[in-house]
Protein backbone atom coordinates (compact mmCIF):
# COMPACT_ATOMS: atom_id res chain seq x y z
CA UNK A 1 0.00 0.00 0.00
CA UNK A 2 1.36 3.41 -0.89
CA UNK A 3 1.06 6.57 1.08
CA UNK A 4 -1.33 8.67 -0.94
CA UNK A 5 -1.39 11.73 1.26
CA UNK A 6 -2.21 14.76 -0.81
CA UNK A 7 0.47 17.31 -1.49
CA UNK A 8 0.15 20.48 0.53
CA UNK A 9 -2.29 22.82 -1.08
CA UNK A 10 -0.43 25.65 -2.76
CA UNK A 11 -2.35 28.83 -3.31
CA UNK A 12 -1.68 30.55 -6.61
CA UNK A 13 -0.09 33.97 -6.27
CA UNK A 14 -2.55 36.79 -6.15
CA UNK A 15 -2.25 38.96 -9.25
CA UNK A 16 -1.35 42.01 -7.15
CA UNK A 17 1.76 40.40 -5.67
CA UNK A 18 3.30 39.14 -8.91
CA UNK A 19 6.49 41.05 -9.82
CA UNK A 20 5.32 41.67 -13.38
CA UNK A 21 2.05 43.16 -12.18
CA UNK A 22 3.80 45.36 -9.63
CA UNK A 23 6.17 46.64 -12.31
CA UNK A 24 3.22 47.47 -14.58
CA UNK A 25 1.44 49.28 -11.73
CA UNK A 26 4.55 51.37 -10.97
CA UNK A 27 4.88 52.31 -14.65
CA UNK A 28 1.17 53.20 -14.84
CA UNK A 29 1.36 55.41 -11.73
CA UNK A 30 4.52 57.07 -13.05
CA UNK A 31 2.84 57.79 -16.38
CA UNK A 32 -0.22 59.16 -14.59
CA UNK A 33 2.01 61.41 -12.48
CA UNK A 34 3.83 62.72 -15.54
CA UNK A 35 0.55 63.34 -17.36
CA UNK A 36 -0.94 65.23 -14.43
CA UNK A 37 2.18 67.40 -14.07
CA UNK A 38 2.28 68.02 -17.84
CA UNK A 39 -1.39 69.03 -17.77
CA UNK A 40 -0.42 71.80 -15.37
CA UNK A 41 1.22 73.60 -18.31
CA UNK A 42 -2.19 74.01 -19.98
CA UNK A 43 -4.06 75.30 -16.94
CA UNK A 44 -4.12 78.94 -15.98
CA UNK A 45 -3.69 79.33 -12.24
CA UNK A 46 -4.83 82.18 -10.08
CA UNK A 47 -1.98 82.57 -7.62
CA UNK A 48 -3.04 83.63 -4.14
CA UNK A 49 0.41 83.65 -2.53
CA UNK A 50 2.69 84.19 -5.52
CA UNK A 51 4.62 80.94 -5.30
CA UNK A 52 1.52 78.80 -5.79
CA UNK A 53 1.35 79.99 -9.39
CA UNK A 54 4.63 78.28 -10.33
CA UNK A 55 4.72 75.29 -12.66
CA UNK A 56 3.88 71.99 -10.92
CA UNK A 57 3.61 73.73 -7.54
CA UNK A 58 1.31 71.11 -6.03
CA UNK A 59 3.57 68.25 -7.15
CA UNK A 60 6.81 69.61 -5.73
CA UNK A 61 5.14 71.10 -2.66
CA UNK A 62 3.50 67.77 -1.83
CA UNK A 63 6.77 65.89 -2.34
CA UNK A 64 8.73 68.38 -0.23
CA UNK A 65 6.09 68.23 2.52
CA UNK A 66 6.26 64.43 2.55
CA UNK A 67 10.06 64.46 2.83
CA UNK A 68 9.92 66.98 5.68
CA UNK A 69 7.31 64.92 7.55
CA UNK A 70 9.47 61.79 7.26
CA UNK A 71 12.52 63.68 8.53
CA UNK A 72 10.49 65.14 11.41
CA UNK A 73 9.22 61.67 12.33
CA UNK A 74 12.77 60.29 12.29
CA UNK A 75 13.94 63.14 14.55
CA UNK A 76 11.00 62.63 16.90
CA UNK A 77 11.72 58.90 17.05
CA UNK A 78 15.34 59.62 17.91
CA UNK A 79 14.26 62.09 20.57
CA UNK A 80 11.78 59.82 22.40
CA UNK A 81 13.44 56.43 21.92
CA UNK A 82 14.13 54.33 24.98
CA UNK A 83 16.92 51.83 25.61
CA UNK A 84 16.20 48.20 24.72
CA UNK A 85 16.16 47.27 28.41
CA UNK A 86 13.55 49.90 29.28
CA UNK A 87 10.77 47.44 30.06
CA UNK A 88 12.89 44.78 31.73
CA UNK A 89 12.28 44.32 35.44
CA UNK A 90 15.02 45.21 37.85
CA UNK A 91 16.09 41.84 39.31
CA UNK A 92 18.20 43.28 42.16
Amino acid sequence: MTNSSPAPHQEPDHWLVRPTTLRKIWWAFGALLLLSVAADAFIQHEAHFGIDGTFAFFAWYGFLSCVLMVLAAKALGWLVKRPESYYEEDKS
